[in-house]
């Protein structure tokens, strides 16, 4: 009986509620923790301050990958910071990545859509070495051409600026790389209008008149741009002619001109050694009369009829036009071929 009263006197006492006085706090649980102290200071090991900054290549590198960032506001300023690196790089030094890692990177955001884009691309180009770009100047006109033809009216004109820069640093290039002279004449032709018609002769056409605003804007600067095309590639190069003349008549040094390295880049390009065969669009034209020859036998009727029509719009188009038949005028006036009057 003793055994029995004690087992219900211990269960009673598990559900008997403690009394409380007024003030007292709750007693601790059994796993209490207790947690008030506070720590003055907290040392981790291993932890070291001290960082070594990244030199200029590796940050030239980094906003060069950086040119493919989604935001145009990220693009903008990569392109900003390799401008700055390369104007800061002293005379003589190297850039800290030479032309040929920086151009194939920077030559696709020619067809950017944020215009502040393409023209801190025109500031990182204008800020290149002239001489490093000779060799690249066959693909950075293929996106050119792309950026001329492109349906957004402010790509097509940066693309034409970008085009003025090209002919300025490496004109010969651009006219006598392989497609250089003739797609880039028919691109031209296509913009103005001028098209081919059943026969396959270039025609023109009155397409260019009454355009006003912007159109007109876009028109005007590329008859100026197609003038500086054309002075490229029909020009005289009359400059060191009587230096050249000079050397080749003072004895012993005949011909020296004739037996000295060349200085242009792929001076063998145009004898397509190891390349597929090429038809006339996609030839090289580096002689200066084979360039007149192309344009007497395929693009003068038309550009001519053409300019007629764009000089009766007077104006910024009108005086567009007679530079355009200057530049043409000036370059073919040497030429021996058959007239177009004569065809």
């Amino acid at each position: 009986m003793g055994s029995s009263a004690k087992r219900k006197k211990e269960k009673k006492k598990d559900f008997q509620k403690p009394k409380l006085k007024v003030g007292k706090s709750k007693p601790k649980a059994a796993n209490f923790t207790d947690t008030s102290f506070k720590a003055k200071s907290i040392v981790l090991t291993q932890q070291s301050l001290s960082t070594t900054a990244p030199s200029s290549a590796s940050q030239f590198s980094h906003h060069l990958s950086m040119l493919a960032h989604k935001s145009d506001t990220q693009r903008r300023e990569s392109l900003a910071y390799l401008t700055s690196a390369i104007l800061n790089t002293p005379p003589g030094a190297q850039l800290p990545q030479p032309v040929a890692v920086i151009l194939p990177e920077v030559q696709r955001l020619v067809l950017d859509g944020s215009n502040s884009v393409r023209l801190q691309l025109l500031k990182l180009l204008q800020s290149l070495p002239r001489a490093d770009i000779a060799s690249h100047a066959d693909q950075i006109l293929l996106y050119t051409r792309a950026g001329m033809t492109h349906l957004a009216g402010d790509i097509r004109l940066s693309s034409l600026d970008v085009l003025e820069w090209l002919l300025q640093v490496a004109a010969d290039e651009v006219v006598g790389c392989a497609g250089g002279w003739v797609k880039t004449l028919k691109c031209f032709l296509s913009l103005l209008s001028w098209q081919t018609d059943a026969s396959g002769k270039w025609s023109s056409s009155k397409a260019t008149l009454g355009k006003t605003g912007g159109e007109s804007k876009i028109v005007v600067k590329q008859m100026n741009a197609f003038a500086s095309f054309i002075r490229a590639g029909l020009s005289n190069p009359s400059e060191g002619t009587e230096i050249s003349d000079a050397i080749s008549s003072s004895f012993p040094l005949w011909h020296l001109e004739q037996h000295t390295l060349p200085e242009r880049p792929n001076a063998f390009g145009r004898l397509n050694l190891f390349g597929a065969p090429r038809d006339e669009e996609t030839e090289m034209y580096e002689d200066r009369e084979d360039r007149q020859r192309i344009f007497r036998e395929k693009a003068e009727v038309a550009v001519m009829a053409g300019l007629e029509h764009a000089k009766k719009g007077g104006g910024e188009m009108g005086r567009a036009a007679a530079q355009l038949r200057k530049a043409i005028v000036g370059g073919m006036v040497d030429f021996c071929g058959e007239e177009v009057g004569n065809k």
